[in-house]
């Protein structure tokens, strides 16, 4: 069965850097776009980035553009979230997500079919 697995995770000072892994198998990964999304308590589940299934195409949400960096290694398997500049309003809960339709990019939770469990990110002030 799919599996996806976030890592890396964890607190950090505002200003500081995390770099987020996803580990998928059960899926012929380098087929599939991927996604970053994440929620903060008490608000909905909102899209980050996004990746093509080559890497050669990447979006990103507004709030996040200029200091997020979604990337890839098909080699392995695993999507990656390079996070700079991190801010208190960047605390929540990251999801990785597949889909199937590898070519383009984006941005609706419900176009993506698998889920992982989330890792906790929380940047304090």
């Amino acid at each position: 069965q799919v599996q996806l697995v976030e890592s890396g995770g964890g607190l950090v000072q505002a200003g500081g850097s995390l770099r987020l892994s996803c580990a998928a198998s059960g899926l012929a990964f380098s087929t599939y776009g991927m996604g970053w999304f994440r929620q903060a308590p008490g608000k909905e589940r909102e899209f980050v980035a996004a990746i093509s299934y080559t890497g050669g195409t990447t979006t990103y949400a507004d709030s996040v553009r200029g200091r997020f960096t979604i990337s890839r290694d098909n080699a392995r398997n695993t999507v990656y979230l390079q996070m700079n500049s991190l801010k208190p309003e960047d605390t929540a809960v990251y999801y990785c997500a597949a889909r199937r339709s590898g070519t383009t990019v984006v941005q609706t939770i419900t176009q993506y079919g698998y889920w992982g469990q989330g890792t906790q990110v929380t940047v304090s002030s």
